[in-house]
């Protein structure tokens, strides 16, 4: 119903509505501000909602393609391959789709969107630039899940950087400025490695000829199909058994255009290695993760509500996207090495959230730690692995959003995250008290919520084929209930101090977000085939085609 209707562009752009609004209306009337900010992330959060019910189960390619011509830059031809070709020519085009791993993330960011736009009532000054920004980054945030061109995924990827940026420079605590920085720094590193390894990508595997004519694109279509045959409509792919890199007439030009640049293995795992850790960056990987505990303890809480509910499934997304997908069989030769990243980010962010007296901190940490388990799922090569891989970024997005929304409104009402100075505060506010018990509970895998079925079926995949890790990494859901009991429960119980009786409890404002999200962690928990029916198609044909290509270049 939709196939003919540019929704997905609706959904990326809709947010800039509310920033031309928001550009006529006064900074001095905030209410009016928030108003329109929060009625701008509800028109994606409803069309993804109708994108999500239409989308067509069965089918695990793309679907709901749009392509529009963007940027075209003509090159000269050299003499001795003017009489050969009409033209040679950089095409990017503006190029967007979904299918079943693209589709749940995109409904993640319009959910967890609208949540952290309401809970950004506690922000205190300058509401006009902080909901511009914010309506910004979630512009990016839309365009990183549906691009399907590598540079314009590369553009969107930067869009998110710079609001994000000024929202933790300006609106953060103390060292908020240190923590920006830190952000754009790293990040940065990461995109600069990213955009090296795209070019790479975009000139060998991007040379498409149309005729007389001969394209460089960032099509990612084009890309698999030059690095794997021309049948890709299933992700079942034939290989070139003379050279499984490329299709041979892409090989000869390759070599006419810029020399001999035939890929060997050397160089595809290279480029592997190079999106690795662009992406563990963005994740973030051990021993990368430095900035994102500074950013979580100093950025306000609706903006990490943001951060560690989507930004950092930006990372996870494009280590499946572009390092599986694009390069499986380095992907499979590394797997024990990202299973072994993955098992120190169980591990090591367990401990070290157990040590933590900042409850912000200890939340940081448990990110990393979870984010692990993403890293087993991808690395244990079957479909089980990948779809708990998959469910692992949008339980832990619901989950860690309500947490730091939770940490948002402890604070507001005591000044603090400090655990040895929070207790009993079940008693002065029980409705925030009973959410964080339930969000606790999620977070630490509890069957039934959403947590549950993600790290089930992430360690079923890794036990599968790596039994060894499966049985250390499960040291990390051990410890996860202990460092989140000790939080949830210092907080919620015993003794209450005499400074924090008669609080206020949530108010409507707060109320609405909290119930939002748990209702989903809910679902997720009691029928997480809403979310495996969407993505099981595409999974399974991403598992057929990693096999499939493995087994032929193997052989």
């Amino acid at each position: 119903m939709l196939d003919d209707f540019p929704i997905l562009s609706l959904i990326a752009f809709s947010p800039l509505l509310g920033v031309l609004a928001l550009l006529f209306i006064p900074k001095s009337n905030g209410r009016w501000i928030r108003t329109v900010a929060v009625a701008a992330t509800l028109i994606p959060l409803a069309l993804s909602v109708w994108l999500y019910v239409d989308f067509n189960t069965t089918n695990g390619g793309f679907q709901y393609a749009e392509q529009y011509s963007w940027i075209h830059i003509p090159l000269a031809l050299e003499s001795n391959l003017s009489q050969q070709l009409e033209s040679l020519t950089i095409k990017f085009d503006y190029t967007m789709a979904v299918d079943g791993l693209s589709l749940p993330m995109v409904f993640l960011t319009a959910l967890v969107g609208t949540m952290a736009a309401l809970a950004s009532k506690f922000i205190k000054k300058r509401h006009k630039l902080y909901y511009i920004l914010f309506l910004l980054l979630e512009t990016g945030m839309f365009g990183v899940f549906m691009a399907q061109d590598l540079f314009l995924f590369f553009v969107f990827f930067e869009v998110t950087l710079v609001p994000m940026f000024f929202l933790i420079g300006i609106y953060g605590y103390i060292q908020r400025e240190k923590a920006a920085n830190k952000f754009l720094i790293y990040n940065g590193i990461g995109s600069a490695i990213m955009l090296i390894a795209f070019l790479a990508l975009v000139a060998t595997a991007g040379l498409v000829q149309d005729g007389g004519a001969l394209y460089f694109t960032g099509h990612y279509g084009d890309i698999t199909k030059n690095l794997f045959g021309e049948d890709v409509q299933s992700y079942v792919n034939t290989v070139n058994p003379a050279n499984p890199f490329y299709l041979q007439g892409i090989m000869e030009w390759s070599i006419k255009l810029w020399g001999d640049l035939s890929w060997t293995i050397d160089g595809k795992t290279t480029v592997f290695l190079l999106l690795l850790i662009a992406f563990g960056i963005k994740l973030p990987i051990f021993p990368f993760h430095t900035w994102m505990t500074k950013v979580h303890t100093e950025a306000p809480p609706s903006i990490v509500m943001i951060h560690s509910g989507i930004l950092l499934k930006m990372g996870a997304y494009g280590l499946i996207r572009f390092g599986v997908l694009l390069f499986p069989e380095e992907a499979k030769n590394w797997a024990l090495v990202i299973a072994i990243l993955g098992l120190i980010n169980i591990i090591y962010g367990a401990v070290i959230a157990f040590k933590q007296d900042d409850f912000k901190l200890v939340l940081a940490y448990s990110s990393i730690s979870h984010m692990g388990i993403v890293l087993l799922g991808i690395a244990a090569f079957n479909q089980a692995g990948l779809q708990g891989a998959v469910f692992q970024m949008i339980s832990h997005g619901l989950i860690s959003a309500l947490l730091f929304l939770l940490v948002g409104s402890i604070y507001e009402r005591t000044e603090t995250t400090d655990l040895r100075e929070l207790s009993g505060l079940a008693r002065s506010i029980p409705f925030i008290g009973g959410i964080l018990m339930v969000a606790g509970m999620a977070s630490l895998g509890l069957p039934g919520l959403a947590g549950f079925a993600g790290e089930f079926l992430a360690f079923l995949g890794i036990f599968d084929s790596m039994r060894a890790v499966a049985i250390v990494g499960t040291l990390g859901i051990i410890l996860a209930a202990v460092y989140m009991l000790r939080g949830v429960m210092g907080i919620t119980y015993g003794p209450i101090p005499e400074q924090f009786k008669g609080l206020k409890d949530a108010r409507l404002i707060e109320a609405i977000p909290m119930i939002t999200l748990v209702a989903f962690i809910l679902l997720l928990g009691v029928y997480p085939g809403i979310l495996t029916q969407t993505m099981q198609q595409t999974v399974a044909d991403f598992d057929t085609f990693i096999q499939t290509i493995t087994t032929k270049i193997g052989g």
